[in-house]
């Protein structure tokens, strides 16, 4: 009974890794074995998600600059630049997505509207680790 409950486990942790989107290409930062450089395709968090918990417990608002990853650790900071504009956000990564979705990054509408590509939905995107730390940048830069 314990092997089938492990192959079980096993079975699914499989399934739920191939779903996940793999990132067109990663430079790793090797003193913590995070993924530094990312490209990949974003698209923004649903207005149903407005004053649900995320993962880190705080309160999603579609105001904040804040996004969804799944190969970036939780509690970071990261700068997105939208590679059809040239337009980049830095924003608080507070969330994981679905097993199944997709797309490498979810973000808040604010920062997709920095990004400007509500209109489109999605966009394709090179993400930039930036650490714990909150960095002493400006939030918002590129082609203003």
């Amino acid at each position: 009974m314990k092997n089938v409950l492990v192959l079980t486990v096993l079975m699914c942790a499989a399934v739920a890794s191939k779903a996940q989107q793999k990132p067109d290409s990663v430079a790793l930062n090797k003193k913590r074995n995070v993924p530094v450089t990312q490209y990949g395709v974003a698209s923004f968090y649903a207005d149903k998600f407005e004053g649900q918990r995320t993962c880190t417990d705080e309160v999603f608002t579609q105001k904040k600059l804040t996004a969804a990853c799944n190969t970036l650790p939780l509690n970071c900071w990261i700068r997105v630049t939208n590679l059809k504009n040239d337009k980049s956000v830095v924003v608080w990564v507070n969330d994981r997505m679905h097993p199944a979705n997709p797309r490498l990054i979810d973000m808040s509408k604010s920062a997709a509207v920095a990004l400007g590509y509500t209109g489109r939905g999605l966009t394709r995107v090179k993400i930039e680790y930036l650490g714990k730390k909150k960095p002493e940048i400006q939030m918002v830069a590129g082609n203003q």
